[in-house]
């Protein structure tokens, strides 16, 4: 072997010359080493640079750029792009997810960030350098997703490898946070400290967590892949919607998790449960065989089809079993589904994810934290870091709510943080409206939404709250396109962004549920512009209130009326 490099392009384009004095070197070692490429085997996740002129003809695009060069390996990409502020091509677009980094052409010249923290844990330390990276190399925008994690916009991409750099700096990682990868990890907010919880989920988040962050076997899925763990506490983790759902029962004096296989609710599709029980210490390792077997046989050549929902249409679930017990090695318990056993203390009580509530700590409680659709200010940040260490145990938890709790607050300090949450903005009080809305990102910063979700949900907000007091609590989503991140299905009421004759506008889902009232919504209406959906809204909520027998929640009366007979009752004022 010479001196020379085997290749003189990446993805179509020449290399620089830092690259070739990079690859020279490499080189150089290896052959100082006595090896060649002789020596080295084939990946077995896709090709190497070396084999970018060799790929197969018949890969689809994104296949194609992961064979041609694993994302991974594209951070000197990064680099060069960083050098010149250059805005990436499409095969660089679609590599850079895998540093957690969206570009959001056509919306915006920039990109977004997406963060990876395990359970939704942070520490004061973190959250005050989010909050500064936030403050000086972004437009200050955060957002609390539905997976429990922040998002900040917008980043030049000059800015790029200082933001990491930030961001890991802190012990935190962006790595894998899109594409082809396994997204950030939930579980229970309240995890360790919840005094209704079966068991403590956070050392199986984080154990399950390092694996993923150290395995490079692991970034490079057939398509996107959620995981979570729900161990029985007053929040929960809507674990019933994932890939993967973990939850937590009680069998005679032991505990065990139930698994359940193929959650998508962008697919109207919830997770089913697999029938075996899985010892905690053996929660871990069932999961990555569970995800192995995915690895090894998803769709790889239709994106509409590769979801684990979509291998579970055309195998059985016991197929799907014996191949995981085909890599564990053994066989699981059986144990068939009994509705009976499954806890949900998440849903005795309205909106357990805001205000105050006892933990399992003598003396301590959490105080769930609002924040209008998500949205946080680094000052605001700041400011949460500081009563979590003046007051608390310097740590704050996201929900998939996007809100945040502050744990281990003793009783003579929760009225002191509740004022002082009101005096910086931000709120602690229960709505039976408000606490039950999440939004999507929408088309102000995503390019696949098509109505200001958030904007719009701000303003019914406000509006209903001025028409109504409920007296029970009405879970309210609204997302910008059919991905469903707001999860429209599962919502009382489902809000999904169309456009009506170049207006934004929705169309309205009713009856959506999860965990023990696990239902996909119904459409509704169809194309309703936004001028005109508060006041749907509003009919329909004050149709529920004339029309409802007893105290029946809003899900059991449209789930016994159909679809025409609920049109009438909300489309009429009287």
């Amino acid at each position: 072997m010479t001196n020379s490099i085997p290749l003189d392009q990446i993805a179509g384009a020449s290399l620089s010359a830092e690259q070739k004095n990079y690859l020279e070197g490499f080189f150089s070692g290896m052959k100082a080493r006595g090896l060649s490429f002789a020596d080295v085997g084939p990946s077995p996740v896709g090709g190497s640079p070396a084999s970018a002129m060799a790929a197969p003809a018949d890969l689809i695009f994104e296949e194609r750029v992961k064979y041609e060069l694993h994302p991974l390996d594209a951070y000197p990409l990064l680099l060069e792009h960083a050098a010149t502020n250059k805005a990436p091509d499409r095969e660089s677009i679609f590599r850079f997810k895998w540093n957690g980094l969206f570009f959001l052409t056509p919306n915006k010249e920039a990109f977004m960030a997406r963060l990876r923290i395990p359970g939704g844990q942070l520490k004061s330390f973190q959250l005050r350098e989010i909050a500064h990276v936030a403050k000086e190399l972004t437009t200050g925008y955060v957002q609390i997703t539905t997976r429990a994690n922040l998002q900040l916009r917008l980043i030049e991409p000059k800015d790029t490898p200082e933001f990491l750099r930030r961001i890991q700096s802190v012990g935190l990682h962006t790595r894998g946070a899109g594409a082809d990868n396994i997204r950030n990890l939930t579980t229970n907010p309240t995890a360790g400290i919840d005094p209704c919880e079966l068991i403590d989920t956070t050392p199986f988040v984080h154990e399950l967590a390092q694996l993923i962050i150290s395995s490079r076997e692991f970034y490079d899925l057939p398509r996107k892949f959620n995981i979570a763990f729900d161990g029985g506490g007053l929040i929960g983790s809507v674990e019933d919607t994932n890939d993967i759902g973990l939850k937590a029962v009680k069998v005679g004096e032991e505990i065990f998790f139930r698994v359940a296989l193929g959650g998508a609710t962008g697919h109207k599709a919830f997770a089913r449960d697999l029938g075996v029980l899985v010892k905690p210490a053996e929660a871990v390792k069932v999961t990555t065989a569970v995800l192995r077997v995915y690895i090894a046989n998803g769709n790889r050549g239709d994106r509409k089809k590769a979801r684990l929902k979509h291998l579970l249409d055309t195998w059985s679930l016991e197929k799907y079993l014996a191949e995981t017990e085909k890599l564990l090695g053994y066989e699981l318990p059986r144990a068939p589904f009994d509705p009976a056993e499954m806890r949900y203390p998440s849903q005795t009580l309205p909106h357990t994810h805001v205000g105050a509530f006892p933990q399992k700590q003598r003396g301590l409680n959490y105080l769930g934290v609002t924040f209008p659709v998500g949205q946080i200010t680094p000052k605001q940040l700041l400011r949460l870091a500081d009563l979590a260490d003046n007051y608390g145990s310097g740590e704050v938890r996201l929900t998939v709510w996007q809100n945040l709790i502050i744990p281990n607050l003793p009783d003579a300090y929760v009225e002191t943080v509740k004022k002082a949450l009101v005096k910086m903005g931000l709120g602690h009080e229960q709505s039976n409206l408000a606490s039950g809305v999440i939004a999507c990102t929408g088309n102000r910063y995503c390019k696949f939404a098509q109505s200001d979700t958030k904007g719009h949900a701000l303003e019914l907000i406000k509006f209903l709250e001025k028409k109504f007091q409920l007296d029970q609590p009405i879970n309210l989503h609204l997302t910008g396109c059919p991905n469903s991140c707001a999860q429209h299905y599962m919502g009382d009421i489902g809000l999904l962004g169309v456009k009506v004759k170049g207006e934004d506008g929705y169309h309205v889902f009713v009856g959506g549920g999860f965990g023990k009232n696990q239902a996909v919504g119904r459409q509704v209406f169809a194309g309703v512009v936004f001028g005109d959906l508060p006041a749907t809204l509003e009919k329909m909520l004050r149709g529920f209130l004339r029309h409802r027998t007893g105290s029946e929640t809003f899900q059991t009366f449209t789930t016994r009326h159909d679809l025409n007979t609920l049109q009438a009752i909300f489309s009429n004022d009287e």
